[in-house]
């Protein structure tokens, strides 16, 4: 069956199935699980080297970038949202418009961290301190893939346009490459060549690069026509360029929300111990997994609620809405389910230390509820996203943020590390609370107001 977001069909057809909105969602679901396999497989590749201290640079330096990255993810998000609603209201100009803008800032961004690579690399390690080896080597590896950065954010953006335009399948394709080219020259340039951390730098910079390049040259054939009719004046017009600008800001500020409330969910789990730490991190390796899982979903009601408004379809607005619905709710009990049943197995999966272990088992429970309480507010996030209306996913974190600290003063002086548990799942259910509120908004401001 032909994909029915490679044509307008999305606007006219009189009912949306279920097997229509997975074909979006699965690809887009194993398109995100392949975001955190780089760093995975780095970490792999490093670990058959018998030195710790490699091992622990090249972790050091990959949480530098997945900061810096992570700080900057509302290219991809605001790129797809833009693309969706141009496409839904077949405007091949705006269409265009939507990839070129955040391209450039992109880049500008790249560049940015490339001029400041020194300070930055300072700054970094003094706050995530580590050994003098550590250090070196992580100096090392941040060295290399720094020069990469124009590239990995263009990525985003690329990545972003490509499902916002439906092409889910291409933007699947363009991670594959990646990820497996970043596999095959790991083990060409650290378990053949024995270059070591700058092998594992070196992998990862050129398979970055190379993905963005391919991705590149497959738009630009694509796309020839529509790039020959952009001018200058088109990609600097205020309007559009400001509502950009003010969505990528308030993108922006969740993302620092977010990371605020890990930064301190970890700080506080590590002065409880280096088992309770160890144990809290393979437990966020799971929620991530989890999180990945919904992001495709959410991504999926993304381009639905983009397209929607473009549009001004309000039926396939609602039906988003009901799919998003029913697709993570069953999701969500799903996987509590099989972290009910399989919890120990996953675990084990993780580490073989039996005090890690068993404290990650005792506090397996929070995993287990996360699903349940979490899933409607990251299917919320793609929906707002869709609509291009960040405002509100930044005022919901803000507020789930307050929540977090007042949970931590409240239960973690007495129940330790449950407190700390519990302050992150009633964050993730303040988000979904907070941000359900704003729905009625939402949709009064996008369809009723307007007509």
């Amino acid at each position: 069956m032909k994909l029915a977001t490679d044509s307008m069909v999305l606007n006219n057809a009189p009912s949306y199935s279920h097997k229509e909105y997975l074909v979006l969602a699965i690809p887009l679901i194993i398109s995100g699980i392949s975001t955190p396999i780089l760093g995975a497989v780095d970490t792999a590749v490093i670990g058959r080297i018998p030195d710790p201290a490699s091992i622990g640079g090249v972790a050091v330096g990959a949480v530098i970038f997945n900061t810096m990255y992570w700080l900057l993810g509302f290219l991809r998000v605001s790129t797809s949202g833009f693309t969706a609603q141009a496409q839904g209201a077949n405007n091949q100009t705006e269409m265009t418009l939507s990839f070129l803008r955040p391209m450039i800032l992109a880049i500008l961004f790249g560049l940015f961290f490339i001029i400041l690579q020194k300070p930055v690399l300072t700054i970094a390690l003094s706050i995530i301190g580590g050994s003098e080896a550590v250090s070196s080597f992580a100096a090392t590896y941040f060295s290399i893939r720094i020069w990469g950065s124009p590239f990995i954010l263009l990525s985003y953006v690329i990545i972003g346009w490509l499902i916002g335009m439906g092409k889910v399948r291409l933007a699947l394709a363009t991670q594959i490459w990646m990820n497996a080219l970043n596999i095959i020259l790991d083990l060409v340039f650290v378990l053949g060549l024995g270059l070591g951390v700058k092998g594992v730098a070196y992998a990862t910079l050129i398979a970055e690069v190379s993905a963005v390049v391919l991705g590149a040259w497959l738009l630009f054939l694509t796309n020839k026509e529509r790039l020959a009719g952009i001018k200058l004046s088109m990609l600097l017009e205020t309007k559009p360029v400001r509502k950009m600008m003010k969505m990528n800001r308030d993108l922006f500020l969740r993302t620092v929300c977010l990371l605020t409330m890990t930064v301190t969910f970890t700080s506080i789990g590590a002065n409880m111990g280096e088992v309770t730490l160890a144990a809290n991190a393979i437990l966020l390796q799971i929620h991530y997994i989890i999180a990945y899982l919904f992001g495709g979903f959410a991504n999926a009601s993304s381009i639905l609620v983009g397209r929607s408004i473009g549009g001004a379809n309000q039926f396939l607005y609602k039906r988003a809405f009901t799919l998003s619905a029913q697709w993570g709710l069953g999701s969500a009990i799903l996987l509590s389910l099989s972290i009910l049943i399989f919890g120990d197995n996953i675990v084990a999966s993780f580490t073989t230390i039996t005090e890690v272990k068993t404290m990650s088992e005792n506090f397996l429970v929070w995993m287990l509820v996360f699903p349940i309480f979490g899933f409607w507010g990251l299917q919320l996030e793609g929906i707002f996203s869709g609509a291009t209306e960040a405002k509100s996913i930044r005022d919901s974190i803000a507020l789930s943020l307050m929540v977090f600290f007042i949970v931590l003063w409240l239960f973690v002086p007495q129940y330790q590390n449950h407190g700390l548990w519990l302050a992150f799942v009633v964050f993730s259910l303040s988000r979904s609370f907070f941000l359900s509120l704003f729905v009625p908004k939402l949709t009064r401001e996008k369809f009723i107001n307007k007509n």
